[in-house]
Order: structure tokens, then sequence, then C-alpha cells
């Protein structure tokens, strides 16, 4: 007889970001060309200077475990960045630990504040990974609908009318992942509210917070009265273009963030040393690289804006920070899955579909704008194509 698995793995499903993402690996062995749009990962290389401290550290020797917490340096390093870029106040020994990017940041703040049988509120459409990690700490992940006729702006009503007693935490991600939605403050601040009333975090994932384009960037626990119940993520990941080095990090109380350290211990122990070091260059050194990235992003944002206005029988809400648009695709014939398994078979464009960002995303498809300009207009042709063909029925 072969032992059961737990019922939390089986209840973890894959990201169908992962399973387009495989599929296109599958089918580019032919040889065919595929305009890659489903993963969202800077096509950038990593700022020379950045990878320039992490060779010196590593001839220098600092190739070994460092605290729990990361390198003093480098929360000392972070915490300047969070008050100056966002007015957040952090104190470097207590209130930030480094992880290996915002991932585990999100893994561990869930795991500390989230018994089991509790449930972890999440605003939909949202990144699928807070569902699983929701699964994985033993809750209940909710998702909580958002309004498509609304662009999926943040509802406050909704999500404080499924609060309760079992409530354990709200994740709210702005800019959002898979809309590009920047969340209204007064939203916020009334959902941060609602969380302090019940007794529950607010896990605020910024970690494309410096990547917006309407307003200037800002942070949840910022602009609350009740920092002590937010625990911000911020990550390199997308804004210096470190997928690859697996730095994140986790700010917020002292009585969280102490226990978030202490179960490092049985997880990663610390980041990579050397991947510290660059990260430590990539806060405290040239900003240039990374300003003419935001620009790139954002002159490509206002390309997809302007062509998606062109195409008759598509829409998106208004992508305001981060690199997604999602595109709105429920007239067309058949689900989010099988839509994106026919654009990238038939048309050799990849997208991700939209009904694995939560229930509130099926009927939609998130195109990430993290490649050349040439290849976004590629493949926005090929959708255009599908379009005039009728792939999916008559739209528009």
């Amino acid at each position: 007889m072969v032992p059961a698995l737990t019922e939390r793995v089986r209840a973890s499903e894959r990201s169908s970001i992962r399973q387009m993402f495989d599929l296109a690996e599958r089918e580019e062995r032919t040889g065919r060309d595929f305009v890659r749009l489903e993963v969202g990962e800077p096509d950038f290389d990593t700022p020379t200077h950045i990878i320039e401290a992490a060779t010196e550290a590593a001839r220098a020797g600092h190739t070994h475990y460092t605290p729990n917490a990361g390198l003093l340096e480098l929360r000392e390093a972070i915490s300047r960045t969070l008050s100056e870029e966002y007015g957040l106040e952090a104190e470097p020994e207590s209130e930030i630990t480094v992880t290996s990017g915002g991932m585990e940041a999100l893994h561990l703040a869930m795991l500390t504040v989230a018994d089991p049988g509790s449930e972890i509120l999440v605003p939909t459409p949202t990144w699928p990974n807070y569902l699983t990690q929701a699964h994985l700490a033993d809750a209940t992940p909710v998702e909580v609908p958002l309004d498509p006729s609304e662009g999926f702006a943040l509802d406050p009503d909704r999500v404080i009318d499924a609060m309760g007693e079992a409530t354990a935490a709200v994740v709210l991600c702005t800019p959002s992942n898979p809309t590009g939605r920047v969340y209204d403050p007064a939203a916020i601040e009334r959902v941060v509210e609602a969380a302090v009333a019940n007794d529950a975090y607010v896990i605020a994932d910024e970690v494309y917070a410096r990547l917006t384009y309407d307003r200037p960037p800002t942070s949840i626990a910022a602009r609350t009265d009740a920092p002590g119940h937010v625990l911000t993520v911020h990550s390199c990941s997308k804004t210096y273009a470190m997928t690859g080095w697996r730095v994140g990090w986790l700010s917020g109380p002292e009585r969280v963030i102490s226990e978030v350290t202490n179960i490092r211990e049985s997880t990663t122990a610390s980041t990579s040393s050397l991947s510290q070091h660059g990260a430590i260059a990539a806060l405290t050194g040239p900003q240039e690289p990374i300003e003419a990235m935001r620009e790139a992003f954002a002159e490509r944002r206002e390309y997809v804006v302007d062509r998606i206005e062109e195409i008759d029988g598509l829409s998106a809400p208004q992508p305001e920070g981060a690199f997604y648009t999602f595109l709105d695709v429920r007239e067309w014939e058949g689900t989010s899955l099988a839509i994106a398994e026919s654009l990238l078979t038939e048309y050799g464009v990849v997208c991700a579909p939209g009904g694995g960002f939560g229930a509130a995303g099926e009927g939609f498809l998130r195109v990430s704008l993290a490649n050349d300009r040439d290849r976004i207009e590629a493949g926005f042709d090929r959708i255009e194509r599908a379009i005039d063909e009728e792939a999916f029925g008559p739209v528009g």
C-alpha cells in the first residue's frame, strides 16, 4: 500500500502560468517561433555594478552563512530605502528580515500568523501562489472577487464583508499582479482598519511598488495609523532585474519578524551571501539603470494601451503599475485556459489564462510586458489575427 500524501499538498494546484510556460517550452523544440508573454520576469540583464559587487564578494571570501535575518549592512540599506522611497520606517536590527525572494517572505509570513483552520482573505484576480501558500500553512484561502466592471479596483466593502473571527490575514498586492491596478489609498485604509478590528494582519505584497506610472510609489504600512498590523513584502526581483538572485525581505513589527527569523532556521537558514552583497549594491549603487528599465516598461504600457484601443473586440483595465495587462476575452468562445492553449498552438503567442488567478479572473488573459517592444508588437499582431479570423467566434 502506498502511503498517502498530505492534504495540504493535495489541495495545492500548480500555477497555470507555469503550465503555459512548460507547454511553450515543449512546443519550442519543434523550431516554431513563439512570442512569450506569459511570465512576469524583466527581460533586462541585472545591472553591471550589481554583478561586480557579488563577484568581488566571492573573491573576498564572503561565501559563508550569514545571520538568519540577513547581513546587517543589507538590512540597513533596506531600512534607508523603505524610508526614502516609501516613507516606511523599519528598524534594521529588529523589524526586517532578508528572505530568499519575496516568495519566501510571503510563505513565512503566513506560517507565522495563520493557525490551522484560520482564513487568509485574498482579493481576486490575484497571483495564485497566495492561495497555495495559505494551503501550505493549513489555513483556508478565501477568494474575494473584485468587480471587472470597475476595472478590478479594490472594493473595501467586499473585503470587509468577508472578514470574521477566523480571519488571520488579508493579502493586498498593489500594483496588482495580474491587473496592474494600483489600489486607492482610501480603500486600503478601510481594509486595514477592519483588519485591526478583527485582530488580523494585512500582508502587503509591494514587490512592484517602484513600477508605478501615474503616481509616486507608496507603502500601505506608511499610510495607516496601525502599522503594527501590516507585514510588508519587497524584493529585488522585479525592480532590479534580479529574479534569479532570490533576494527579498519582510518588514513589520518586531514580535512577528523575530518569529519569522526563528523559523527560517528550518527553511532556508539564510539567503545566499553573494546575492545579499549584490542586493546591497542594488539598493545603494547607481539608480540610473533602474530608472531606465522603469521608463522602458512605461513606454511599453503606453503602446499596449493604445494598441488595445485600436483592436475591435479587445479591452483591458487600465494598467497603472507593474508590467501586465489583463485582456478581457469574456466574449470569446471557450475557457481562458482553452483560449490560451489555442493562441499558443495555433498563433504562436503565449499568455497566462485568467482563470489561474482565481475565479474572478476567468474570461481574461494576462499578458506580460516584460519583453522587447518588437516582440510585444508581434504578439498583439497575432492576437489581432486570431480575432480577425474569428478563431474564438465573432467578437467586437
